[in-house]
């Protein structure tokens, strides 16, 4: 019976991820108004990106995230070449915080586009509860692919999630 029970959990929480991953793939990036770090607006839906994009929810308090960020950094150019994919860095620094962000970027060098994203509307809207959290979207505003938090390693796998939409 205990084994039955073992089995019968392992099938439902696989059933569970693929219907989760089914579910964000219909999902629609939404469009909500934030600014870039020189404070241009920017609406989120029309991004004007060609290609896969990569959007990361980060704050400069957390240590993942800036790990997260900081090793795509270092394979950023050859993810381009090989996928034309774009990374779009959102900040959820509030108020008290946000001021650290050009700071931060400017001091490593990120060719990301930055977003910021002050009162959280964006995270809201994207149902991210906490950070880093990383998405993936599609040349057509559909989110492919969600990953919480950060391991080493993580990065690969997202690596591959691009090119297997490149390769569709």
């Amino acid at each position: 019976m205990k084994k039955l029970l073992f089995i019968f959990s392992i099938v439902s929480a696989i059933n569970f991820s693929f219907s989760q991953e089914n579910q964000e793939a219909a999902k629609k990036l939404p469009a909500v108004q934030l600014k870039d770090m020189n404070g241009n607006p920017v609406n989120t839906a029309e991004l004007g990106l060609k290609g896969p994009i990569v959007i990361s929810f980060w704050a400069t308090w957390c240590a993942p995230c800036k790990r997260e960020l900081n090793t795509i950094h270092e394979l950023y150019e050859d993810w381009q070449a090989a996928t034309g994919v774009t990374l779009v860095a959102v900040s959820i620094d509030d108020e008290k915080t946000k001021n650290q962000v050009p700071v931060y970027v400017n001091g490593k060098m990120w060719e990301y586009l930055v977003l910021m994203d002050p009162n959280g509307d964006f995270k809201r809207a994207m149902g991210v509860n906490n950070v880093p959290h990383t998405f993936l979207v599609d040349q057509n505003g559909n989110i492919v692919y969600s990953h919480n938090n950060y391991a080493p390693g993580d990065e690969e796998k997202l690596y591959q999630k691009i090119l297997e939409l490149k390769s569709h």
